[in-house]
């Protein structure tokens, strides 16, 4: 019974935002994080034949550097946009007057998530598509040393994000704010976490205090099965560490959810 609750709770959420996004598309996100990570890739492909003439630095190990880049900056931008999806539900909820009525309804707040999430990532794979234009405009191939290491990887860096969004949505309705906390973790995931340039240039503190983010892991995982040459057996100790970060950080988000919950109802009514 509470399976099927959840499901219809999930799929009722999921098919309430594609109705109201059809209406009323946000392009100024979608533009907004597509074009960045166009732009980079457009960059690093100028740089590095106008400057390093073709070259890398004998410190690169990771293959290919502009498939390296491109990987990393897509899911970089991929990160960022989910995030901005899932992360900015409770919140978007609060702005427009309906989170009473959420917080009373007979549903479960996880499947509520997930079902937000759900369209947030399949219409974030479609927006990303339009990268694959660049990629191949630019000339870039990007091997595939392990298609399921691959797809393992590109769902942990789902999970992972969402893990993270649950306890990054309630800190947003608990002190009424959006842009800080979500700009200063964009920030943090982009130069600790290893999505375009190795973790090895950090500063050890810095690689250690990475090691506590499950993107961190996921996104060894995902360079590694494509640019890095690695299989999935090679990729399951980073793909289980991704995981097991991601449970960790859903069940503390999902805990301090109802507090927070309860400050954003105190300081609205």
């Amino acid at each position: 019974m509470a399976t099927a609750t959840a499901w219809r709770t999930g799929r009722a959420t999921a098919w309430r935002t594609w109705q109201t996004t059809r209406r009323a598309y946000p392009w100024t996100y979608a533009v907004g994080t597509v074009l960045p990570a166009a732009l980079t890739i457009a960059l690093g492909h100028l740089a590095f034949h106008a400057i390093g003439a073709g070259e890398t630095g004998s410190g690169f190990h990771e293959g290919p550097y502009l498939a390296y880049l491109a990987v990393g900056a897509t899911a970089y931008q991929f990160t960022v946009r989910l995030i901005l999806w899932s992360a900015k539900a409770l919140i978007t909820e609060q702005r427009q007057g309906t989170l009473g009525a959420l917080l009373i309804a007979p549903a479960g707040r996880l499947p509520y998530l997930l079902g937000f999430t759900a369209f947030a990532v399949l219409s974030s794979i479609a927006e990303f598509l339009t990268l694959a234009v660049v990629v191949a405009a630019l000339g870039i191939t990007i091997p595939v040393a392990s298609p399921l290491g691959a797809l393992a990887g590109a769902l942990a860096l789902i999970t992972a994000t969402f893990a993270m969004s649950v306890g990054l949505g309630g800190l947003m309705i608990a002190a009424g704010e959006a842009h800080i906390s979500q700009n200063t973790l964009f920030c943090v995931l982009g130069l600790l976490c290893g999505y375009t340039f190795p973790r090895a240039y950090l500063p050890a503190p810095a690689q250690w205090l990475a090691e506590a983010l499950p993107t961190t892991a996921a996104m060894d995982a995902l360079h590694g099965s494509l640019t890095g040459g690695r299989t999935l057996t090679d990729l399951a100790p980073r793909l289980a560490l991704s995981l097991l970060l991601s449970l960790a950080l859903l069940l503390a988000g999902l805990r301090g959810l109802p507090r927070a919950e309860a400050r954003a109802v105190e300081r609205t009514y």
